[in-house]
């Protein structure tokens, strides 16, 4: 059987560059969790061309830094046109937050519209003292 996806493919859009995640100061030390529901979230398969659809949710806690809003919405529009693999897409986003926000911990789940059928969710998890999350 002839490969069909390339390691270009599987590397497409992992070092693309991206807005920038702002942060703002945060006020409490108490340990609270923040979830962020992106339902809109859209990207493009890098071999066929073809939209993923999906909602991503970001649990994170907290240390000195929150992420800002529309900086975040603004970063994650910036997938639309960009050619990368869901699991890269919900990797690369948690590696960003993480170099953005510091945060004691976070997950990224992406959850992604059916095609032909088959149904993905891609959860990726952070936590300080882990190595992941470049």
């Amino acid at each position: 059987m002839k490969r069909v996806y390339t390691d270009r493919h599987a590397e497409a859009g992992v070092h693309a560059e991206l807005p920038e995640i702002e942060t703002w100061p945060n006020q409490y030390a108490t340990g609270y969790e923040i979830e962020i529901v992106m339902p809109e979230f859209t990207s493009v398969c890098p071999r066929t061309g073809l939209p993923d659809h999906g909602t991503l949710t970001l649990h994170y806690v907290p240390d000195q830094h929150c992420l800002e809003l529309k900086s975040l919405k603004m970063y994650t529009l910036a997938y639309r046109n960009l050619g990368i693999f869901q699991e890269n897409a919900v990797n690369r986003m948690l590696a960003d937050v993480v170099k953005a926000a510091r945060p004691v911990s976070a997950t990224l789940a992406g959850e992604f519209t059916p095609r032909g059928g088959v149904y993905t969710k891609i959860t990726a998890s952070w936590s300080r003292g882990s190595k992941r999350a470049r």
